[in-house]
Formats: C-alpha cells, sequence, structure tokens
C-alpha cells in the first residue's frame, strides 16, 4: 500500500517532530513521570489529534495506514505520546460511526483540534476481558440515567474532556451483551478520579481508577441514542484500538532495534565492532524481520478496515504479533547492549519497561488468539 503525497508528508512531519522535541527530552520527563503538556500542545498544532476526523467536522482526514503509521512515529519517540491519542481515536470514530448528528456536532469539531480530548472507560477493577459481565450500572429516569460503578486503566483520565463509557443500561438482557451501552459522560457531579495507577512503563500519561457515585447523565449523552447498542458499537471501535496498539509495539520495536544497531556498530569487542559477531549480527537479523513482519500486519489490517471490511481477525492478528514483537525485540536491545541495557543512561530500558502493556492492552494477547481462531472457523480459514 503507498500513501499518497500528502500522507507521506504528514507521516514525516511527525517523524521530524519526534527527532527534533521529543528526543531531547524523554528521558528526563520519563523518570520523573511529568505529564508531557508541551509535547501535547505541540501535538494539537501538527493537527494531530484530528487525523482521523473528516470534514464537515475536522480539517485534515488521513487514511487508517497513515493513521497508524503516524502512531509509530510517535512510539517511536516515546510511547506515551502515541497513548495520549490512542482513546482519543477510538471515541472520534464511535462517534463518527455511530453518532447522533447533534452528538456529532457537539464533540467531534473540538476533539479534531484537540480542544476537546476523548478516552474510553472499558476496563472495571474487578475484570478486564469480560465486558459484558461488566458491572458499572446506568438506571433510567425520567430525563436521564443516573450511573453507578468503577472503572480502571482509564487513560488521560483526569485530561479528557469526554469519556465513551460502556455500562449495563439492562442487567436483565439475554444474550448479555444487549444489555450494555455506551454514554458520553463529562466530568459531572458524582465523577471522582479516585486512584492513579503506579506502572512499571508507560510514565507520564495517567492511568487512573475512576468512581460514579449516583451521577446524573442527560439522555442526550447515549451514543446514537439507542440502548443496548454499546457492546457491538465498542468491538466496531476495537478495530481501530487494536491497530493503534499495534503500530505503538510497532514504534517501540523501532526504537528498540534504531538503537541496538547503532550500539552494535559503535561498540568494540575483540578488536572489533560487535555486530561482526555471529550471535549479535544474527539478534539484529532477527529483529528487523520482526519489525517488518509486524508492519506489513498492520498495514494489511488498517486497509481492510478502510476498505469497510470487517477487520476484527486482522486487527487481533496484527496487535498480537506486533505486541510479543515489541516485546522480544525490546528484550534482544538489552542483550546487545549488555551491562549498559540495564542502566537508566540508556532508553533500551525504557523500551523493556514500555512493551509489555500492548501485551495486555486493548484486549490481552490470549484474547486476541481467542477472537483470531473463532474467526478463522466462522470464515472457513485465511480465505
Amino acid at each position: 500500500m503507498r500513501l499518497s503525497t500528502e500522507e507521506q508528508a504528514v507521516v514525516e512531519v511527525v517523524r521530524e517532530f519526534v527527532d527534533r522535541e521529543v528526543g531531547p527530552v524523554v528521558r528526563e520527563l520519563e523518570h520523573q513521570d511529568t505529564y508531557p503538556e508541551n509535547l501535547i500542545e505541540q501535538m494539537k498544532e501538527l493537527g494531530i489529534f484530528g487525523l482521523a476526523i473528516p470534514e464537515p467536522y475536522g480539517e485534515a482526514p488521513v487514511s487508517m495506514p497513515c493513521y497508524a503509521l503516524v502512531t509509530a512515529e510517535l512510539a517511536r519517540g516515546w510511547m506515551s505520546l502515541a497513548g495520549a491519542m490512542g482513546g482519543h481515536t477510538v471515541v472520534a470514530k464511535l462517534l463518527l460511526a455511530f453518532g447522533t448528528e447533534e452528538q456529532k456536532q457537539h464533540y467531534l469539531p473540538r476533539m479534531a483540534t484537540g480542544e476537546v480530548r476523548a478516552t474510553m472507560a472499558l476496563t472495571e477493577p474487578g475484570g478486564g476481558s469480560d465486558l459484558q459481565a461488566m458491572t458499572t450500572r446506568a438506571v433510567r429516569t425520567g430525563d436521564g440515567y443516573v450511573v453507578n460503578g468503577s472503572k480502571t486503566w482509564i487513560t488521560n483520565s483526569r485530561r479528557s474532556q469526554v469519556i465513551a463509557l460502556m455500562c449495563k443500561t439492562d442487567p436483565a438482557a439475554e444474550p448479555k451483551h444487549r444489555g450494555v451501552s455506551i454514554l458520553l459522560v463529562e466530568h459531572w457531579p458524582g465523577l471522582t478520579v479516585s486512584k492513579d495507577l503506579p506502572k512499571l512503563g508507560y510514565k507520564g500519561v495517567e492511568s487512573c481508577e475512576l468512581r460514579f457515585d449516583d451521577m446524573p447523565v442527560p439522555a442526550t449523552a447515549l451514543l446514537g441514542g439507542e440502548e443496548g447498542r454499546g457492546f457491538a458499537q465498542m468491538m466496531k471501535g476495537l478495530e481501530t484500538g487494536r491497530i493503534q496498539v499495534a503500530a505503538r509495539a510497532l514504534g517501540v520495536g523501532q526504537a528498540a532495534f534504531d538503537d541496538a544497531l547503532q550500539y552494535a556498530q559503535d561498540r568494540q569487542s575483540f578488536g572489533k565492532p560487535i555486530w561482526q559477531h555471529q550471535s549479535i549480527g544474527n539478534y539484529l537479523a532477527n529483529m528487523a524481520t520482526k519489525i517488518t513482519a509486524a508492519r506489513q500486519l498492520i498495514l494489511y489490517a488498517a486497509e481492510k478496515h478502510d476498505a469497510g471490511q470487517r477487520a476484527d481477525m486482522e486487527a487481533g492478528m496484527a496487535k498480537l504479533f506486533a505486541s510479543e514483537m515489541a516485546m522480544e525485540v525490546a528484550l534482544d536491545a538489552v542483550r546487545i547492549h549488555g551491562g549498559y541495557g540495564y542502566s537508566t543512561e540508556f532508553d533500551v530500558e525504557r523500551y523493556f519497561r514500555d512493551a509489555p502493556l500492548m501485551i495486555v492492552g486493548e484486549g490481552t494477547n490470549e484474547i486476541q488468539r481467542n477472537v483470531i481462531a473463532a474467526q478463522l472457523v466462522k470464515r472457513g480459514g485465511l480465505g
């Protein structure tokens, strides 16, 4: 798949931004766990938060392959920056596909500029993968809903002005997924950010636990204006989310490989650069091959998505392979760096801490395998 000239320019602009602005500050920001306010503002100015929002709501929509490569470039600089726009894009896609015209007009123009940022709230303290078993409840009242429950691992929850909240509007529904709806909630009375979660990696951008205590929500916040559609809506949105997470993994793997390749040329051992030792050369060859394969899987899933075809299996494959690749490549980069790979003076230890998130986030890789297997049976193979 070839990007248009305009899209190639978008990717190049983001690459230059990462090299010029992110690279010099990322180590300090990450180690101090500092929210990258200045970098986020520059991302707004570059139009990054509006890349998935078309006219008449936005100005610079790009294809999903281009969006994936932009995500990879951001993650190459700092995975947290790509994470800060991940949920935002999923919510934008949900609004575009399922929102009422009033909801689109209310949110999308401001989301396109980054004035309003969005995230989604799916996971609960008692479980993540089994979304149909969620306990957060929205009870219908005369003029809206009253929400009670909690969500956890919600990225950007303090700084997002709108949250796509999955909740039960009909707990007695059978099958269970018919009782799930999505409410577009804001930081209204009754919503509390109850806990900031300490993390191995993915620093800078917050991940929080949210509590909803008798929070009143207007009926107009129901995505699409129809109850019981939330599960199907979010499953479609997660195609975008999983492509985005796969692209984040691609960026982390690329960064780890780039550092390892350079170090292997600079570091001398037994009178020659260490890449000339067969074991190190083999590491580099395997890393490059895995990264290339991951990129192709991501672009394939992105193309199917843009063609309007069902892409849950392809997105799951991309997410599964790319995230496992990032973990393997990050570990190999540590091996190549030797003792320096364990030092916080080098970036490879950060890649190693960031990589596991993509394995467990946006649906664990065990769930991805279940999705892939079910689709293989349903489709009668790869086809």
